[in-house]
């Protein structure tokens, strides 16, 4: 199992120089990821006030400060993005921090707030044909390859975006959604890996073994071929305990989970605050020897 640090784009975390702080303190404690929330206001009336950081520049400031740990969005919302620039900030990311990118995608929320407060679609099911056109069209764009494409919400014409990214074929996809719905899990099985949310387990907090579990089993149903290697992340608070941690996060690996994505609860205000992460991330990650 990897183990990662999870922060917003907001609060103290707007500030690169905050992030790069925290990603060079994460590396040297011996972390294996640094993921950035992708919001633009997120929740309007929780975060009224608050200051913003663009992921991008942020994950930029961190690929720099490091050399080792994984880095990228957790997630992006493609449908909010146009995929010819978006392909262009993963492709130049990859190739700053040496092939170290991982592509977190989802469908985006609070819907209202992020795309309604811009006038744009809040249909889920529309939104949701563009995160799935989008992705295609990404993969097809890091390729290096000509794009043609003529879809329902995108086109190119004869189009080649270089340099290709450096993983090849593609940096790692990582799709998020809610367990247990189905649609946003049969789009993760397609790609490289899940990042479920749990509807009895809030951000910041452990998922139960016997959700997990059934998720898994529908993942590898869906996927058919359990060759090809493939990541479940999972996350929440690890007890500083060592004892504890390990009852808390061996049933997660034993069920299937690949990572453990530490994160604060967002019930609070510690996960948007530099003090508490950072406290977190200097005892280094969990042990499970």
């Amino acid at each position: 199992m990897r183990f990662s640090i999870n922060i917003p784009n907001f609060g103290d975390f707007a500030d690169a120089h905050t992030v790069v702080r925290v990603a060079k303190t994460a590396e040297e404690a011996g972390w294996d990821g640094l993921f950035v929330w992708d919001h633009v206001v997120h929740s309007k009336q929780r975060r009224r006030g608050q200051a913003f950081g663009d992921p991008w520049m942020l994950l930029t400031a961190a690929a720099l400060a490091t050399s080792r740990i994984k880095l990228g969005p957790l997630v992006t919302p493609i449908a909010r993005r146009r995929p010819e620039q978006l392909a262009r900030q993963v492709a130049t990311l990859d190739a700053m921090s040496g092939g170290r990118v991982v592509f977190g995608a989802g469908l985006g929320g609070p819907i209202e707030d992020e795309f309604g407060s811009f006038g744009d679609e809040t249909d889920p099911k529309i939104l949701a044909e563009r995160l799935d056109e989008g992705l295609d069209l990404l993969a097809a764009y890091w390729s290096g390859e000509r794009v043609n494409h003529t879809g329902k919400h995108y086109r190119a014409d004869d189009v080649e975006l270089l340099p290709a990214t450096v993983q090849q074929p593609r940096p790692p996809v990582w799709i998020a959604g809610y367990w247990p719905r189905r649609a946003p899990m049969r789009r993760a099985a397609r790609w490289d890996g899940a990042v479920p949310l749990f509807a009895n387990a809030n951000h910041g907090q452990a998922p139960p073994v016997g959700e997990l579990r059934d998720l898994i089993t529908f993942l590898r149903e869906q996927r058919g071929d359990s060759s090809t290697p493939y990541d479940v992340i999972v996350g929440g608070i690890s007890p500083s305990d060592a004892s504890r941690s390990r009852a808390l996060i061996e049933p997660l690996a034993d069920a299937g989970a690949t990572w453990w994505d530490e994160r604060q609860l967002i019930t609070g205000d510690d996960f948007y605050r530099l003090d508490p992460v950072l406290r977190r991330i200097e005892q280094g990650p969990p042990s499970l020897q």
